[in-house]
């Protein structure tokens, strides 16, 4: 089972983590360039769901990797992908973009 964090419980669980923070943000690149989330205290990544198994080796499977997309339902298939192939310590940003501007940045325009 994939742990959801909530967007308003974000700051909260990276403040858990040890070491470095991927959001990987795994929308396509017309989304990404819609909305966007600022980094602050974690590194941002776009890596689109279709291009995850390709390009896997991109990311380090034993650091913390918090998955987000338009809504969590994307996200929440490439956590899983995830998991399946050896990260050890991956969430879902439930609610995904839509619900981080709803709850933490107002700023950024829903779509």
């Amino acid at each position: 089972m994939i742990a959801q964090v909530h967007p308003s419980d974000f700051k909260a669980w990276l403040a858990t983590q040890g070491g470095s923070v991927t959001m990987l943000d795994v929308r396509e690149a017309w989304e990404v360039q819609t909305a966007s989330v600022t980094p602050d205290g974690f590194v941002l990544k776009h890596l689109p769901m279709n291009d995850t198994p390709a390009r896997f080796a991109e990311l380090d499977a034993n650091s913390p990797i918090a998955c987000l997309c338009h809504h969590g339902a994307r996200s929440q298939r490439v956590a899983q992908f995830l998991v399946q192939n050896g990260c050890t310590n991956v969430v879902n940003i439930a609610g995904g973009i839509a619900a981080w501007a709803e709850q933490v940045d107002a700023r950024i325009p829903q779509y």
